[in-house]
């Protein structure tokens, strides 16, 4: 036609391009979803099963009798008997205190190990085998090994001292020095973890970018702070959560060396929670505690990762 402009009309994008996958992608997800399925099943059972029946008892008056428990009626008093408890307090004290210690001295003694080991230009697989020994051993074994240590008799530890100052120090006889030993204990089991996850962190990241920093007149330590440790902030983020998950929950550790003692000085909420459920044979509060930790452990983590994704924000506005 003369004159006149020839219009077409846009293309309409098909529901595969509009979600940015195509028919292969959305069938290896599908398979990838019935593979995981079994395992995600798995960890409803054992994790949120036991999380959702616990609240449940917690909430409700429970019988106990020769033939097991009850639970009848809905109730806040086991809630509220927490609350008033002054063990409950220290309890929660002693764990947010401990957490917070333990976590962070691993996480500065495992990225400088991580340094270490990202400079072995040899023997990188045997030591980060080694390494991994204390972590890969059952936390019940390694605390009766530590227990044998700490022992007031005949530890090894306890003969050093007596050596050293010509009197044996008792590690677990009285609260601080028991707290301190217990965290040493932990420190040296769970510290190659983070170790790890920083120096798996640290093998990803850009080499541009730091040789531009000391191209630029930075030394390692200012090349290292203010270039290489934001970009391995999200490595440290998945440390401190594992973390901050297992080190909230301690149980086998204190239980093993301590009972909880001495008095109540190294009794964490976990051990707490087993000692009014299975000793006292408190099923109420005991349910209340452990649905407490759990509760107090995902506010935890959500804020910490809120604040981690508010602080990555304002540093993508400021740049």
């Amino acid at each position: 036609m003369s004159g006149a402009t020839a219009r077409t009309e846009p293309r309409r994008a098909t529901p595969q391009e509009t979600d940015g996958r195509s028919s292969l992608d959305r069938k290896f997800a599908r398979l990838g979803w019935g593979f995981a399925t079994p395992a995600l099943l798995v960890v409803l059972a054992i994790t949120l099963f036991p999380i959702a029946f616990s609240v449940a008892m917690s909430l409700s008056h429970v019988t106990v009798s020769a033939d097991g428990f009850q639970l009848s009626g809905t109730t806040g008093e086991h809630y509220e008997l927490l609350l008033k408890s002054d063990r409950w307090r220290h309890a929660l004290v002693f764990t947010v205190l401990y957490t917070i210690g333990t976590v962070v001295a691993e996480l500065v003694l495992g990225t400088l190990i991580a340094l270490v080991l990202e400079q072995l230009s040899g023997g990188r697989g045997w030591m980060m085998a080694l390494l991994l020994l204390p972590w890969a051993m059952i936390t019940v074994v390694s605390a009766q090994l530590w227990a044998y240590m700490y022992n007031g008799v005949y530890g090894v530890l306890t003969a050093l001292t007596e050596g050293l100052t010509g009197t044996p120090f008792q590690f677990l006889g009285t609260p601080t020095p028991a707290v301190l030993s217990m965290a040493a204990a932990d420190v040296w089991k769970t510290t190659p973890f983070v170790a790890i996850i920083v120096l798996a962190g640290l093998m990803m990241l850009p080499s541009d970018v730091v040789e531009a920093a000391r191209v630029d007149g930075a030394n390692a330590w200012t090349a290292f702070w203010k270039v290489r440790l934001p970009l391995l902030r999200p490595a440290l983020v998945i440390a401190v959560l594992f973390r901050i998950l297992q080190a909230f929950g301690i149980f086998d550790l204190p239980f093993v060396l301590t009972g909880g003692g001495p008095g109540d000085a190294t009794e964490s909420l976990a051990l707490l929670g087993w000692q009014v459920m299975f000793t006292n044979l408190d099923f109420g509060p005991g349910a209340a505690v452990a649905a407490s930790t759990a509760a107090l452990v995902l506010v935890g983590c959500l804020i910490f990762l809120r604040a981690f994704k508010a602080r990555v924000g304002d540093e993508e506005t400021q740049a």
